[in-house]
């Protein structure tokens, strides 16, 4: 096991993990163990009582967080001719379509999110095997295959997110950073719980959340009282 460095040790040394917190207790203690020269990512992991092999039990869905995520989202709106003006000026990063679509081909990924309209999945769709495994091909659910491709853009790079359980049962999702105020953070946090909560299968019985743990890039983990959501 590697070595703990100094600010790492003075790190741990601040959290207790037999407690759990508030959300705006534990932003802010988030913000006060974080040591690294960048601005960190601030991570939400949220363990569900559920199966995710079972389909109807699967917890997936979308959120705007209302202060954003922090991070410039890439965006690729691939659109037909007369989609593009408008797309442009909603912010998309890269605006296009057979042109990108080679260049996807040839393995080109250097985008955060893809959005489309109905009419230019039947282009996308040779496409899944590059786009799939790197969690970029467009869905109707996440709001990104839609006709009105220019507010999907918008909300994109407002800090709309999608989270998914994964096969464990937890939901990771990126909610801010450490540059931000703590309630800023707890904010973000509170909204995307409350989404997940919302969404709890009819089929789940017994505790949905199980835990919250809030982290950054390289800090601890520290718990979220749970039982509060």
């Amino acid at each position: 096991m590697a070595k703990l460095t100094k600010k790492q040790k003075e790190a741990h040394a601040k959290v207790d993990v037999n407690i759990s917190h508030n959300l705006l207790d534990a932003s802010s203690l988030i913000k006060e163990i974080t040591n690294v020269k960048f601005d960190a990512s601030v991570d939400l992991a949220i363990r569900l009582g559920v199966d995710p092999r079972k389909a109807n039990q699967m917890v997936r869905g979308v959120v705007t967080l209302p202060h954003g995520t922090g991070k410039d989202v890439k965006v690729l709106a691939l659109v037909t001719p007369d989609k593009e003006a408008e797309v442009k000026e909603a912010g998309a990063d890269y605006v296009g379509l057979d042109e990108y679509l080679q260049k996807i081909k040839g393995g080109w990924t250097d985008v955060d999110v893809i959005v489309t309209m109905p009419s230019v999945m039947g282009k996308l769709g040779p496409l899944g095997r590059i786009l799939g495994p790197r969690g970029l091909m467009p869905n109707p659910k996440t709001g990104t295959v839609t006709m009105d491709v220019a507010k999907a853009v918008k909300d994109v790079k407002g800090g709309k997110i999608d989270f998914k359980v994964d096969k464990t049962g937890i939901i990771h999702a990126a909610i801010g950073k450490t540059s931000f105020d703590a309630d800023k953070i707890a904010d973000n946090a509170n909204e995307l719980i409350q989404t997940i909560v919302k969404l709890k299968p009819a089929t789940v019985k017994g505790t949905y959340i199980k835990s919250i743990f809030l982290s950054s890039t390289m800090s601890p983990s520290v718990a979220v009282d749970a039982k509060t959501f």
